[in-house]
């Protein structure tokens, strides 16, 4: 079973979304680069910040990102926040800070 791709209002067709690799490959700088700051950020900052695509499943993957920079050891948990994200109404998220290791491969 195949789905429909519904047209946007001007008649074009949307673009399909980037697979997951591919979107990671092109946020993923962009979080290395907030992690080696040293300043403490959400995932929404440094995409509203850097205007970064949504991935493929919003839902799902901003939140496999994060996870997956903090079990490679980019960053480290640092409390929690009221998010700035305009759709969340103020609801608790998780802020982060980098480690030694984002500090090393943002240097290299």
């Amino acid at each position: 079973m195949t789905a429909t791709v519904q047209p946007t209002l001007d008649g074009t067709t949307p673009p399909a979304p980037a697979d997951y690799d591919t979107w990671l490959a092109a946020v993923w700088p962009h979080f290395i680069a907030a992690a080696a700051s040293g300043k403490t950020f959400t995932c929404y900052q440094v995409a509203d910040t850097n205007r970064l695509p949504d991935p493929p499943k919003p839902r799902a993957h901003w939140g496999r990102l994060m996870h997956q920079l903090r079990d490679d050891g980019y960053i480290r948990t640092n409390g929690w926040t009221c998010s700035d994200r305009p759709t969340t109404r103020h609801s608790g998220v998780r802020t982060w800070r980098g480690t030694a290791a984002a500090r090393r491969e943002a240097a290299a």
